[in-house]
Parts: C-alpha cells; structure tokens; sequence
C-alpha cells in the first residue's frame, strides 16, 4: 500500500469528493488542511501548486483536483 498525503481547505467540494473516494475505497491516507496548517501552504507553493486539492502518493507523481482516474490506481 503506498503512502497518500491529502491537502485539503474548509469548504472545497473536490477536497470532500476525493477524501470521500479514499475513504469510501479504504485506501488509508493522511489529510492536512491547509486552513489548520497554513505552513503547508508554502510547501504546496514551493511543489508549483496553486489550488487543493493536492494528492502525494509513493512512486507516483503528485496531482491536484478530483481525479478518479488518478485515485484508482492507488488501490
């Protein structure tokens, strides 16, 4: 099972939709949110990211925004 980290904010409905996805599929995966951690705001900057949601998982290239297709081949 690879290592997941999720970035998230308060009220962002990808954020609810791709945290509800890895949930729902029992991939475990850490969440920070942004609103509770602004220091990952400048982590998320320095990685050329502009929006959240952000998924980082092992071997894989990180994305951001809702992406079923990118979430399915955690499993």
């Amino acid at each position: 099972m690879k290592n997941v980290t999720l970035f998230t904010k308060n009220g962002c409905p990808q954020c609810r939709m791709t945290r509800n996805y890895l949930s729902s599929h029992n991939i475990p995966f850490t969440e920070h949110n942004i609103n509770n951690e602004p220091e990952c705001v400048d982590y998320l900057k320095g990685q050329g990211f502009k929006a959240v949601p952000v998924v980082e998982a092992d071997g894989m290239a990180a994305w951001f925004g809702f992406r079923p297709d990118a979430l399915a081949k955690l499993q």
